[in-house]
């Protein structure tokens, strides 16, 4: 069996049982627990699963959340054109909300020296990453912080967002989907991305194909709370259109 057809057999399997071992697949497919590993490698760095001790599950699973070390290592040609695409969304001057994510720490990178912005974020990571830009004054909002994505939340977050209005928020998402928005395993975070689309007159969500259909445990905003959506050319073309007949501009980098 070449490979292209053990990923397939492997991606069907973890969509179908909801997740697979790396045992069991190395089994049915009669091939080393070695090759498996590696095939579940690949298939992660292509969005298509997640890997967890001992297996896989499926991208989205309601529940799990990878750590941002993990989904920083995933997707990294894509992630980077949209950020690319996503800089055109950041004012020459004014004010922005960033949230925490492996999408808007690449966006971070691009911003030129000569933009003179707040950058208000929930993110130590990105505040620490522009703490000496000279012409960028960073608010980093006040909470508890999430050791899985170096987060701020709960109502500290909340109150400080409570008193700003920026020109634009530029958000992250675990899943987006027609039924039920927006959605992050977390509630405290999805609280904290909730009040931060309420404290900016424009919203951008920066999602990669693999988000597109799936629903997580706490929803954020519903697809007509947005602007902009702005993703891969790996994102579903019926799904994007679906998409767009909602008022929101999808941009496919």
């Amino acid at each position: 069996m070449y490979a292209p057809e053990r990923y397939r057999s492997i991606v069907e399997r973890v969509r179908g049982k909801g997740r697979a071992s790396v045992t069991d697949l190395a089994e049915d497919l009669a091939v080393t627990p070695e090759t498996i590993r590696r095939d579940l490698s690949e298939l992660e760095r292509q969005g298509l699963v997640r890997r967890v001790h001992g297996g896989a599950v499926p991208v989205g699973s309601v529940g799990f959340e990878a750590s941002i070390d993990s989904r920083a290592k995933v997707l990294i040609d894509e992630k980077n054109r949209i950020a690319k695409a996503a800089l055109a969304e950041v004012p020459q001057a004014g004010a922005i909300i960033l949230d925490s994510g492996t999408t808007t720490s690449r966006l971070i990178q691009l911003i030129p020296d000569d933009r003179e912005l707040t950058v208000i974020t929930d993110s130590v990571a990105h505040a620490l990453s522009l703490a000496n830009r000279i012409n960028v004054t960073v608010m980093l909002i006040g909470g508890r912080v999430r050791g899985k994505t170096l987060a701020t939340v709960d109502q500290w977050a909340l109150d400080a967002l409570k008193n700003v209005y920026a020109d634009v928020a530029l958000l992250g998402t675990n899943g987006i989907s027609i039924e039920r928005g927006l959605t992050t395993p977390d509630q405290p975070e999805a609280a904290v991305k909730r009040a931060m689309l309420n404290s900016a007159k424009r919203k951008v969500i920066l999602a990669d194909h693999t988000k597109f259909g799936d629903d997580h445990f706490a929803s954020f905003g519903d697809l007509t709370d947005i602007d902009v959506v702005i993703t891969d050319r790996g994102v579903d073309q019926n799904y994007a259109e679906k998409i767009e007949l909602l008022d929101v501009k999808v941009v496919q980098a």
